[in-house]
């Protein structure tokens, strides 16, 4: 059975160049000490890491480079997992090419339809005289349909700004060379056909990552400060409007393990020991992260192109005019007693609710999109306001921030100052640190 191993330790190991102490992994993940801890234990134990203990009982891990190849090799769930993930990526491609199939579908079942009705009301008006008016009708209507129709397909053939193929650079080259202008249109991730599941249904919550990134923002300022802190120095990257500072900071003791220490003025500030510990060089102050506050990314609309939207929905409005068109003949499509006309009139409900909520559904969510809006920039505005508070501090603030800094430390593991470790026999290291010993004791003699 394949272990539960937390993805994020595994993610940040990679990033921390394999060595790792767990203030490191937790404040480059963001993940509870407790959790960190647990899941840096499992995968030393699956994949041969090894532990290095200095003298003041503070550990840092070290893993090989290819332990990702070892789980692998070791668990065939693993690999099961990948695979799946995978297959699941094809899936849901096809799933959102899938309405866009269903769109160009529509169109041409209903359009067809139309024309098969008037050559069939053409055809009876040629043996009845008396259909004239009736007939004379019809053309109208399919001749206004036909411009429409065909007006719209043509957007199909300016196929490079509607983005057909952009998953495909062997198609794109074996394209003709387009003799126009470049254009200056802003390139899409998207081709077309998922460009309309975008305008449909978006292209997710691009705040999906939101607690994470909090999380990991908070855990590199604590880093960052020496491990000792204010609660006003957090604050921008919490939710915490109204509440007071060291109220709100409590969910951060909870996660990264703080202690609070009293000055002797009455103020507080948040010592983490566990984040005062690496195995990787301190980095200054200027390396921090360039965000002095946590910023919920607005809601975008589609990530398709401008051009792309508006083709989808032109693209819908036909097929909605064709349904409303077809339901205006419904009667008559039935009464011709044409196998596919009569089809058409049995699926004419879902056509129908496709080319309506095809228009409705972004139009719907455009309207919630925005709303969502204004409560992210209100928040984003919170957490700035606090962040430039913080940047130019009160009196009582910098009194904090100062008593805070007598507590910041950062203590450095070097794996050459390791006490013991697991890499080697235990008798061996005992005699490696028999011969420092008597060196030391011969260096004091002799000064």
């Amino acid at each position: 059975m394949a272990p539960e191993l937390e993805p994020k330790v595994m993610q940040a190991v990679e990033a921390l160049g394999y060595r790792a102490t767990v203030g490191d992994v937790a404040a480059q993940s963001g993940l509870r000490i407790a959790d960190t801890e647990r899941g840096l234990l499992a995968l030393a134990s699956e994949v041969g890491g090894h532990l290095q203990v200095a003298d003041t009982g503070d550990i840092a891990y070290e893993f090989p480079r290819n332990f990702r190849s070892i789980l692998f090799n070791k668990y065939w769930q693993l690999r099961f997992q990948q695979g799946f993930a995978k297959l699941w990526n094809v899936v849901f491609y096809l799933i959102r090419i899938g309405f866009g199939l269903a769109l160009i579908a529509s169109i041409g079942i209903l359009a067809i339809a139309l024309l098969i009705a008037a050559f069939a009301a053409m055809a009876a008006s040629s043996n009845d005289d008396n259909d004239n008016g009736s007939s004379s009708n019809l053309d109208g209507l399919f001749r206004g349909l036909g411009d429409l129709l065909g007006g719209s397909l043509r957007l199909f053939y300016y196929a490079d700004w509607i983005g057909w193929g952009n998953y495909d650079s062997g198609a794109r080259s074996a394209r003709p060379k387009s003799k126009r202008a470049p254009s200056k249109r802003t390139p899409s991730e998207l081709n077309f056909l998922e460009a309309v599941f975008s305008f449909l249904f978006g292209d997710g919550n691009p705040n999906a990552d939101l607690e994470d990134r909090r999380w990991q923002a908070i855990g590199q300022v604590i880093r960052h400060q020496g491990g000792a802190i204010a609660a006003e120095q957090v604050l921008p990257f919490l939710d915490a409007s109204g509440a007071e500072a060291d109220d709100a900071i409590l969910p951060v003791l909870t996660r990264f393990q703080g202690q609070p220490q009293v000055s002797p003025s009455g103020d507080l500030v948040y010592q983490f020991p566990e984040l005062q510990v690496s195995a990787t060089p301190t980095r200054s102050q200027t390396d921090q992260n360039s965000s002095v506050f946590l910023q919920e990314r607005p809601w975008r609309f589609s990530k398709a192109t401008s051009g792309q939207l508006w083709a989808a929905g032109l693209l819908g409005l036909v097929n909605a005019g064709l349904a409303v068109a077809v339901g205006l003949m419904l009667p008559d499509l039935s009464a011709t007693g044409m196998g596919f006309l009569v089809f058409v009139s049995q699926i004419y409900p879902l056509l129908l609710v496709y080319g309506l909520g095809f228009l409705a559904i972004p139009l719907v969510r455009w309207q919630v999109l925005k709303w969502r809006d204004r409560g992210v920039n209100h928040r984003n505005q919170q957490r700035q306001a606090l962040g430039q508070a913080l940047a130019a501090p009160t009196a009582s603030l910098r009194t904090k921030l100062a008593y805070a800094q007598q507590f910041a430390t950062q203590n450095q593991l070097k794996p050459e100052n390791a006490a013991y470790t697991t890499e080697t026999d235990l008798i061996e290291q005992e005699i490696e640190q028999q011969d420092q010993l008597d060196a030391e004791w011969q260096r004091r003699l002799t000064s």
